[in-house]
């Protein structure tokens, strides 16, 4: 009996999630360099091939801007989005193989009938001129749609396979993020072509979304590949319990059955913190820090950040510098600045210095490492 209790008291341990800090970690001040300024609530960047790159604005706008010193230029063609609450044109994804098949792919809160928004997932060629999207294509919808304006993710990944991730919040329906006839509240992934990709978890159960790859997710704004190719993402908790997760296929993460934190009125989230068969977080912030955007850093031309996150804060204008794994992740720093005015998205350049989308300041600044 005492080698049983041994080994449930190890698992137990090897189960633990990493903890919240109890403090801050120190602030570091930095000092970005502005790229490009006097933009309207811009949501996230993508580089193109030979420089230049592509930014959105959450009102509905796509800016080209080319390398050098050619004035930027506003790309027709997006789609009509719905630009309420936190909805809009949200994020942008310039795929691997951009120089064969010029496909840029758009995250967009699309609008439905009655008055309802989908987060959606569309894909069209960009003009040689960088003028337009041409051929634009839906590749997803998220169904049933929802009215009101919280909560769409929004975040675009390409999978190391060429499957297409993006991240989906509750739409404030919390417990539609247990419930796999929706959308809302998981993370999905579909083909290049839209088309649902056979080995997803829940491809033939009844009643499920064949779309979905995890669940249980409150509103992930944050989404990257770390170096062994393993999807990690990010999401808001309410007052407390902002969570970084690896994400696991076919896993449910918990909301709003558990969950860190409590609700904005202190009440108690779900059943606690823990529940057999829902996803412990890596990491975790209690107080909040509302979490946007995220970089996993590869180390090219900087060596000390290899395999990093780099987390941008809407409510505390830093960016948050974790280091570690799965049951060993902390924060190490936070980077701050006048120009960390709520950090919507974070990039890594070609050159392996850290971009940054702050909304706050309508501008995008360079951080070298």
């Amino acid at each position: 009996m005492r080698g049983l209790a041994l080994v449930i008291g190890f698992l137990a341990a090897i189960a633990a999630p990493a903890v919240a800090q109890d403090a801050p970690a120190p602030t570091r001040t930095v000092a970005p360099v502005e790229v490009a300024a006097g933009f309207d609530v811009p949501w996230s960047l993508a580089f193109l091939p030979g420089g230049g790159m592509l930014v959105t604005e959450r009102g509905g706008r796509l800016w080209h801007l080319p390398a050098g010193r050619a004035p930027r230029r506003q790309v027709a063609g997006v789609p009509q989005v719905a630009a309420i609450g936190q909805g809009g044109l949200l994020d942008v994804v310039v795929p691997r193989d951009f120089a064969r098949s010029r496909e840029v792919l758009l995250a967009f809160a699309a609008p439905q009938q009655g008055g309802g928004a989908g987060t959606a997932l569309a894909a069209g060629r960009l003009s040689r001129d960088g003028a337009r999207i041409e051929d634009l294509r839906l590749l997803f919808e998220a169904a049933p749609g929802a009215r009101g304006g919280r909560h769409f993710g929004g975040r675009v990944v390409e999978g190391p396979d060429g499957h297409l991730f993006l991240t989906i919040g509750d739409r404030g329906d919390r417990p539609s993020a247990q419930d796999l006839s929706t959308h809302n509240g998981s993370v999905i992934r579909v083909n290049r072509d839209g088309s649902v990709p056979a080995d997803n978890p829940f491809v033939g159960r009844d009643g499920a979304r064949p779309e979905i790859w995890s669940y249980g997710h409150r509103n992930p704004q944050g989404a990257a590949l770390d170096g062994q190719g393993r999807l990690w993402v990010h999401e808001h908790g309410a007052r407390g319990g902002d969570e970084v997760n690896l994400i696991r296929k076919g896993a449910n993460y918990g909301w709003p059955v558990i969950a860190y934190g409590r609700h904005y009125s202190g009440a108690r989230i779900g059943e606690g913190t823990h529940k057999p068969g829902m996803e412990q977080p890596a990491f975790y912030w209690d107080p909040s820090i509302a979490p946007s955007g995220l970089v996993i850093h590869s180390g090219r031309g900087a060596p000390g950040w290899k395999g990093d996150f780099f987390v941008g804060s809407l409510k505390f204008d830093m960016i948050a510098h974790l280091r570690g794994g799965t049951t060993t992740m902390q924060e190490v720093a936070r980077l701050q600045s006048p120009e960390t005015l709520r950090v919507r998205a974070l990039r890594e350049g070609p050159d392996g210095a850290l971009w940054i989308v702050s909304e706050g300041r309508g501008a995008i600044y360079r951080l070298a490492p």
